[in-house]
């Protein structure tokens, strides 16, 4: 089996390891339960479909039926909880403390360092200011952030960058490198709307910290069918590409802006009504 740390659904290990314990021997669906103390012969496997969960103690006693022990198994039961998480905060919560498993056990979670770099603004921000301030301390990159930040979070994340590529450190300069974080997970969205939700918090600060001169916002409210809807995707996307071209070719960077591209219905479509929202 893989390890249990590319695992981030519990239901998928407990699978992998039945399968692998049936390929080997006589293993069945009455043997995995018993040994996890549960009176019902079908009841991990109905787990393992989806049909009931497992309780906090359920998950103890089936990570330690499946051999699991120290770290493994602490991942195991966050994993549980991960799982059953209902809110973002909670699978976010969850997840960290995966993370943090694997980070103190010098192992590794598939898209962990994506999710490090999205679930915060601070590594996008210190990735595109620190290659700006040549010789510049990670206090002196704090101090130019306009949202609050301490020197040794800024050293954390450039740390972070440079251990996983996303800044080259040459003497006391960085410079950007060419590698770009992808996760293709299902915890990837926890992450990215915990930035979005910064980040538009953000800008609503901004529309009284900045003045118009500093700052843009503009915004239209209008009626659109659900194909003129995709078409203004299209145009958005392009948008967004064309300014991103503009910002690589930039002679000089002397500050760093985010630009929140927000296009969200103000009604429900015909097919809600009052009670069914």
């Amino acid at each position: 089996m893989k390890p249990i740390t590319e695992y981030q659904d519990y239901r998928l290990y407990m699978q992998d390891y039945y399968d692998e314990k049936k390929r080997l021997s006589a293993f069945s669906w009455r043997e995995f339960s018993h040994a996890a103390g549960f009176s019902s012969p079908t009841y991990l496997k109905l787990v393992c479909e989806g049909k009931t969960r497992l309780s906090p103690a359920g998950a103890t006693n089936v990570g330690s039926a499946m051999n699991l022990a120290g770290f493994e198994l602490k991942y195991f039961e966050r994993m549980v909880d991960y799982g059953h998480a209902k809110t973002d905060h909670e699978k976010k919560m969850a997840y960290e403390s995966m993370l943090e498993l694997a980070k103190n056990n010098k192992a590794k979670i598939v898209d962990g360092e994506a999710f490090r770099y999205f679930e915060s603004w601070v590594h996008p921000v210190v990735r595109e200011l620190a290659p700006a301030m040549h010789g510049a301390t990670p206090g002196d990159i704090a101090k130019r952030c306009c949202q609050g930040v301490t020197a040794g979070e800024v050293r954390e994340s450039l740390d972070f960058m440079v251990k996983t590529g996303l800044l080259k450190k040459n003497g006391s300069d960085y410079e950007q490198s060419d590698k770009h974080l992808k996760g293709s997970s299902e915890v990837m969205p926890v992450a990215l709307r915990s930035m979005h939700r910064e980040m538009a918090d953000f800008a609503k600060e901004a529309i009284d910290k900045f003045p118009p001169s500093e700052r843009n916002f503009t915004g239209l409210t209008m009626g659109v069918s659900a194909e003129d809807y995709k078409l203004i995707l299209k145009e958005l996307e392009a948008c967004r590409k064309r300014i991103a071209q503009i910002a690589l070719q930039s002679k000089a960077v002397e500050r760093v802006y985010r630009l929140n591209l927000q296009f969200f219905p103000l009604t429900w479509g015909e097919d809600k009504d009052e009670e069914g929202r």
